[in-house]
């Protein structure tokens, strides 16, 4: 597309392209990508020779496909290296450096602004979801590095078609493996009714938490009696609730989110929102 010398020809071999979405970074390899998948209205940034480092956290994120995408709360100053305003209408190379934006700091001065204040862009699409069908599934996981120890909460919420509306980590600080499991329950129905869905399944691989929620088993915990009461007010806050127990196999997603919050603060959350 662009002419460039025979001396940055091998430069250009390990560009890379980054490109804000809502809330999620999508790092490109090449332009044709880009194009294919930016329809326009997007700030674009170069850099070259994307690290090690970086690239084995995107795969560690199960990010491996030729186009990454990674939520803004991922990414820091050293993710990406230093990264150039693109500018797709003027030459990208022509000897001369003219078209690099001299101040790479402020551009990571964006990136945190992006991690620090999140768009309401995909906030809204999920609003719009909610009002075109009320029904959600939430896929929920709980986890502890001890049982007591650190633990963490994962839950997805998906529409009932099954994609995915967003991702969610909570941090649950030293907890037991089943107040974990409660934790991650209770921030996919906290979420789901804040997106206004009024109908919800929930699905998780702990039966301990689907069968004192459906009112099924007695609570032999002191510890597990005020999750249990809190995840029974939201149940009554929606107009049909089921709650189904699911193999592990079959909640592998949320199982990875709950062990990723693990390192987060107690009450900490990180919220991942599909990509528009």
């Amino acid at each position: 597309m662009f002419s460039c010398s025979s001396s940055s020809m091998a430069e250009e071999k390990d560009a890379f392209y980054v490109i804000k979405k809502g809330d999620v970074f999508g790092v490109y390899r090449s332009l044709s990508d880009v194009h294919r998948d930016v329809k326009g209205g997007h700030e674009i940034y170069k850099g070259y020779g994307l690290s090690r480092e970086a690239e084995s956290h995107l795969d560690s994120l199960g990010l491996k496909n030729a186009a990454y995408s990674i939520s803004a709360s991922d990414v820091n100053d050293s993710t990406f290296g230093k990264l150039f305003r693109f500018r797709p209408q003027q030459p990208s190379y022509g000897g001369t450096t003219s078209n690099r934006d001299p101040s790479p700091n402020r551009v990571h001065q964006e990136l945190a602004h992006y991690m620090e204040h999140r768009t309401m862009t995909n906030q809204i699409a999920a609003q719009m979801m909610a009002s075109n069908s009320q029904f959600c599934i939430v896929e929920f996981d709980g986890a502890s590095k001890g049982n007591p120890g650190p633990a963490g909460a994962g839950a997805i919420l998906r529409t009932e078609d099954g994609r995915v509306i967003c991702r969610l980590c909570e941090g649950v600080g030293i907890a037991t493996n089943n107040e974990a499991e409660y934790r991650a329950a209770i921030l996919g129905m906290k979420y789901a009714l804040q997106q206004g869905f009024k109908h919800i399944r929930v699905k998780g691989d702990s039966n301990l938490v689907c069968m004192q929620v459906k009112g099924l088993w007695k609570i032999n915990s002191r510890n597990l009696v005020e999750l249990n009461s809190e995840a029974m007010e939201l149940k009554d806050m929606f107009i049909s609730f089921h709650i189904d127990h699911i193999g592990r196999e079959w909640n592998s997603e949320a199982d990875a989110l709950a062990n990723r919050a693990v390192n987060l603060g107690n009450g900490q959350v990180q919220e991942y929102w599909a990509m528009q």
